[in-house]
């Protein structure tokens, strides 16, 4: 059996007895005024982080979200594009999509505004998925690309980058390793199932984004996930899995590499009222802007006397510049 087919075994299993924490250490959703969730929508809640950024969804954007798992993000993007057929959600698992069907129907019983009409479940991967070319305006997935082989992530990473539009998003939420995963917990089937085995490195991960032609990426969240220890896992040391929540846009890459944002910020100390490096970054004395990693190593290099960079804080909420 491959690993693509032990993962559908896993998650049809897991459709019919709905196991919380299967995968991924559940957490609590987000809270929104007059969205209720249904108990059984919540304990088959197997993603690692959050895709559903609010602040971001204002005009009813189309939305494409890989592997409905229980529904629950799904439901959380309907609340903001109230309108059938607006959130596209397409599962390989039969199970686990007649799952998501029957708890979209239940918070439907919760929720007078809500309708099952605004999702549509589709049959399909991620690896070739059911929609047309630049037709939606953001994808999403929670914790399903880790458990790609490489090769794999790389097709339905261009699959996402080919159905955006462009200036589209691409919102994710995986594992990724501190350092790389053994081959032997690599090889296991049901540990990559999982979301144990499968993870990249950071460096790994976003290299992957951006070959798959995404310009610019921001790391929303970076926290501890999950620690495997020595004794159960065959390793010389324990080996910490972080979660990382991601934004992608399908926008160009800049000839001089893309703009991935970390959290870095940049300050001008010198004696003018501000800086200007004539590559497009002015800084005003004083004030802490966001930006790139790219350009934190091009201003630490040239200008270090006069402008200081902090660390990645792993949290980038916008603005700055690239």
């Amino acid at each position: 059996m491959g690993y693509l087919e032990t993962a559908a075994q896993v998650y049809a299993e897991a459709a019919v007895t709905p196991q919380a924490g299967l995968c991924c250490v559940s957490t609590p959703p987000l809270q929104l005024p007059g969205l209720q969730i249904p108990e059984v929508m919540q304990a088959m809640n197997y993603g690692c982080g959050t895709t559903v950024h609010p602040t971001e969804l204002s005009g009813e954007p189309r939305i494409l979200y890989i592997g409905v798992g229980g529904g629950l993000e799904a439901l959380q993007f309907a609340y903001f594009c109230r309108q059938p057929g607006q959130v596209v959600a397409v599962e390989p698992v039969a199970e686990m999509r007649a799952a998501a069907g029957r708890n979209l129907h239940l918070a439907a019983e919760l929720n007078p505004w809500f309708s099952p009409e605004f999702v549509t479940v589709l049959p399909g991967d991620a690896l070739d998925l059911p929609v047309e070319t630049a037709s939606v305006d953001l994808v999403a997935q929670n914790c399903l690309f880790n458990i790609f082989q490489p090769q794999d992530l790389r097709r339905a990473l261009d699959e996402a980058h080919r159905v955006l539009k462009p200036g589209g998003r691409l919102y994710m939420s995986d594992p990724i390793a501190t350092q790389p995963i053994p081959i032997h917990l690599q090889e296991d089937e049901r540990l990559r199932a999982l979301c144990l085995s499968g993870a990249l490195t950071y460096e790994a991960y976003v290299q992957q984004v951006v070959d798959a032609g995404f310009g610019q990426i921001e790391v929303r969240a970076r926290r501890p996930y999950r620690v495997l220890d020595s004794l159960s896992y065959g390793l010389d040391q324990p080996l910490r899995l972080d979660s990382l929540d991601t934004v992608a846009y399908k926008v160009p890459i800049p000839a001089d590499g893309a703009c991935v944002f970390t959290g870095k910020t940049a300050t001008y100390v010198g004696v003018k009222p501000y800086f200007d490096d004539q590559a497009g970054h002015r800084l005003e004395r004083g004030l802490p802007a966001a930006i790139c990693d790219k350009t934190a190593r091009n201003l630490a290099r040239q200008y270090a006397d006069q402008v200081m960079i902090t660390e990645s804080t792993w949290h980038y909420q916008g603005g700055g510049c690239c």
